[in-house]
């Protein structure tokens, strides 16, 4: 069931497999999380083995959650899956909604719990590579010029994130 997520099919919450929620364009529940150390927020490069938007940057993390798991507790196992972080606390903001192209053939319909992460002390690091290649911590300012002058490089749904809800993720202006 760990590939079954939840997506609505006639107005229902119903378990579906992943990847058939991409290829109808689905929309689904998800989750994605923006950690903070200091002014810099992580965006991690999404490994090369990875079915949809391989070796682009994304935000600190996401994904969907299981079957009825809360959305916080989807965020902790997540960060700890893909990073091998744990002992952080993410404090939901809100619950958006977006749908996106990610190539491939492949549609993101998210209904995203959203969360932040502030820490004053850098988290211990620890990738897995079926996940994540890289990792950067970058100011807001040095994330929207990237995006601006290599926008091909960075996953459909942190572009989103960046210039939809950027007052969301880093608080307001």
């Amino acid at each position: 069931m760990e590939d079954m997520i939840p997506a609505w099919i006639d107005g229902a919450l119903s378990p579906v497999d992943k990847l058939e929620a991409h290829v109808k364009g689905l929309k689904h529940k998800a989750v994605s999380v923006f950690l903070f150390h200091d002014d810099n927020v992580l965006i991690q490069q999404r490994a090369p083995g990875k079915y949809h938007t391989p070796n682009m940057w994304a935000n600190s993390c996401c994904t969907h959650p299981h079957w009825d798991e809360d959305p916080r507790e989807c965020a902790e196992r997540r960060l700890n899956e893909e990073l091998g972080i744990t002992g952080v606390q993410p404090v939901w903001v809100e619950q958006l909604e977006y749908r996106a192209d990610v190539g491939g053939g492949l549609i993101e319909h998210e209904v995203v719990d959203l969360f932040v992460i502030h820490t004053d002390t850098l988290p211990q690091i620890t990738l897995n590579p079926a996940e994540v290649q890289a990792i950067q911590w970058l100011s807001r300012e040095a994330l929207e010029k990237q995006i601006a002058n290599t926008p091909e490089i960075f996953t459909p749904w942190l572009k989103i994130y960046m210039t939809k809800h950027a007052s969301s993720v880093f608080g307001p202006a």
